[in-house]
């Protein structure tokens, strides 16, 4: 421990002098293959509903505007979301403004196709003839449960960033105060979002292979194949995403020595 400019500074030298590095090694193979599981599940979604599901179509084939249900919500709440997580691990080379602005373009993006998600399951249910009953099932209730805690996450984004601004035309050091507060709330509720979606999309994807393959899924068909690796590659993201988030001190890079100030708390308030 050292007093240094009047803070308290506590420098950690690893086991050996040598285990960082490899600490820092191991983060970059597992943000590697989130992001690997992120894109696979996109990609897996999109050859399912292509190859299997017979693609897209729009309001006079209810069937086929459904299909666009599963890829808008895999990509909105699971690719977009998760993209937005990783931003502040992903992007370590960037100045924080950047990760900032990273986070925040990727959660926009992932409004409206979370939106357009649920219109067209909406849609082809009640245009489907007879219509179809809505909110009926487990994966409908965990469905808008997951859309209300989204939506919690968006207005806080927006009532936060406009009080602070106020806020910060008076006292700056009152918004750094304020959003250092809400970072553990932020991270924490939006972490739980994240693993309510992979819970909603797993028994999504579920209910729609037993609906359409019936008995047949018991036989290992090729599409039960494909939905199952879908489902497993959102099982090691539910895993992998969790751990990424508790990991910090790899952020600071592959050093052997890392300095902890009570400067970082004004840094990571930012991050909201």
């Amino acid at each position: 421990m050292a007093f240094k400019s009047g803070k308290v500074e506590t420098v950690s030298i690893s086991d050996g002098g040598s285990s960082s590095p490899p600490n820092w090694c191991f983060f970059g193979w597992l943000l590697a293959l989130t992001q690997l599981l992120l894109h696979g599940a996109l990609g897996l979604v999109l050859f399912w509903v292509i190859y299997y599901l017979d693609g897209f179509g729009w309001r006079d084939n209810p069937t086929l505007l459904f299909n666009y249900h599963p890829v808008l919500m895999v990509g909105g709440f699971v690719y977009l979301s998760g993209n937005a997580l990783l931003s502040y691990r992903s992007f370590g080379c960037c100045r924080h403004i950047y990760k900032k602005l990273f986070h925040t373009v990727f959660h926009i993006l992932a409004v409206p196709a979370i939106v357009m998600g649920f219109l067209t399951v909406w849609d082809s249910r009640n245009l489907t003839v007879p219509p179809i009953a809505n909110f009926w099932s487990l994966h409908s209730w965990m469905g808008l449960t997951t859309m209300g805690l989204f939506a919690i996450q968006v207005v806080r984004m927006l009532v936060v960033g406009f009080f602070s601004f106020l806020i910060l035309l008076c006292c700056e050091a009152r918004t750094a105060a304020l959003r250092a507060a809400l970072v553990p709330v932020h991270a924490t509720f939006g972490l739980i979002t994240f693993l309510m979606a992979i819970a909603t999309c797993l028994t999504g994807i579920t209910e729609k292979a037993i609906n359409n393959l019936g008995d047949w899924y018991t036989a290992f068909p090729p599409e039960g194949l494909v939905v199952n690796v879908l489902g497993a590659t959102l099982m090691g993201l539910a895993i992998l995403m969790p751990v990424l988030m508790l990991i910090r001190c790899q952020q600071r890079g592959p050093s052997s020595i890392s300095s902890h100030s009570s400067g970082d708390q004004d840094e990571e308030s930012e991050r909201l």
